[in-house]
C-alpha cells in the first residue's frame, strides 16, 4: 500500500541511515575530520561525542542552515533529537546528527517552494501542499488540526513547520513499524499509545 508519508521518495524524509553511536574509525579518534558538518557538531559535543538539545540549538544557529528565518526554538530541537534518539538518551550521536542534517535540508528546500512571497511563513492551503508533496495523505479534518498546532494568527513560520514535520515522521515511523500487515490499521495499548505520543 502507498503508506501515509511514504507515497513518493523526498530528500530529507529517506529512510533511517546509520546505526546510532556508530562513527567511522571508532569514537573517539576516528571522527570523520574531512565532512563539513563534523566542524559544527564537534564545536558543541560533549566528551560523549553526543549533543542534547540546548547544544543542538546552539549547532544548528551557528550553521546558519535556518537561513533568514528565525533560529529554531529550544521545544523544536527537543523534538527533533526525539525523533532520532533511538538509545532514548535525550541527546544525538554525529551519523543521527547528519541524518537530521538531510532532513532539514529537504524540509527547508519543501517550505521555501510554498512561501512564494518569500514571507517566511506559508498558509494552511500551503501547508496542506507541502505535507502533500511528501507523501502524506491526510484529510480536511487531520490538516485543521495540524493548523490549530503549529499555526500563529493562520500562518506556519519556519520553525513550526520544521516541528509538525518531525512529529509527522516519528509518529508515522512509530505507526508503521506496528502495523506490519501495513494495512493502515494498528491496536494499540494504552500504555505503548502514550508512550510514542508524549515521546515526540
Amino acid at each position: 500500500m502507498a503508506y501515509p508519508g511514504y507515497g513518493q521518495q523526498f530528500s530529507g524524509y529517506g529512510a533511517p541511515g546509520g546505526a546510532p553511536g556508530q562513527y567511522p574509525g571508532g569514537f573517539p579518534g576516528g571522527f570523520p575530520q574531512q565532512d563539513p558538518l563534523f566542524g559544527y557538531f564537534s564545536a558543541v559535543a560533549g566528551q560523549d561525542g553526543q549533543i542534547d538539545a540546548e547544544e543542538l540549538q546552539r549547532c544548528l544557529t551557528q550553521s546558519g542552515i535556518s537561513g533568514t528565518y528565525q533560529p529554531f526554538s529550544f521545544e523544536t530541537c527537543k523534538i527533533m533529537i526525539s525523533m532520532l534518539d533511538r538509545d532514548m538518551s535525550g541527546k544525538m550521536g554525529f551519523n543521527e546528527f547528519k541524518e537530521l542534517w538531510t532532513a532539514l535540508n529537504g524540509w527547508k528546500q519543501n517550505f521555501m517552494a510554498f512561501d512564494r512571497d518569500m514571507s517566511g511563513t506559508v498558509d494552511p492551503g500551503e501547508l496542506s501542499q507541502a505535507l502533500a508533496s511528501m507523501g502524506y495523505r491526510l484529510s480536511p479534518q487531520a490538516i485543521n488540526n495540524i493548523v490549530k498546532r503549529f499555526s500563529r494568527d493562520c500562518k506556519i513560520f519556519f520553525d513550526d513547520y520544521v516541528a509538525c514535520c518531525v512529529k509527522l515522521r516519528a509518529l508515522t515511523d512509530a505507526f508503521r513499524r506496528r502495523d506490519t500487515a501495513q494495512q493502515g490499521y494498528v491496536n494499540f495499548a494504552y500504555d505503548d499509545f502514550i508512550q510514542c505520543t508524549m515521546s515526540i
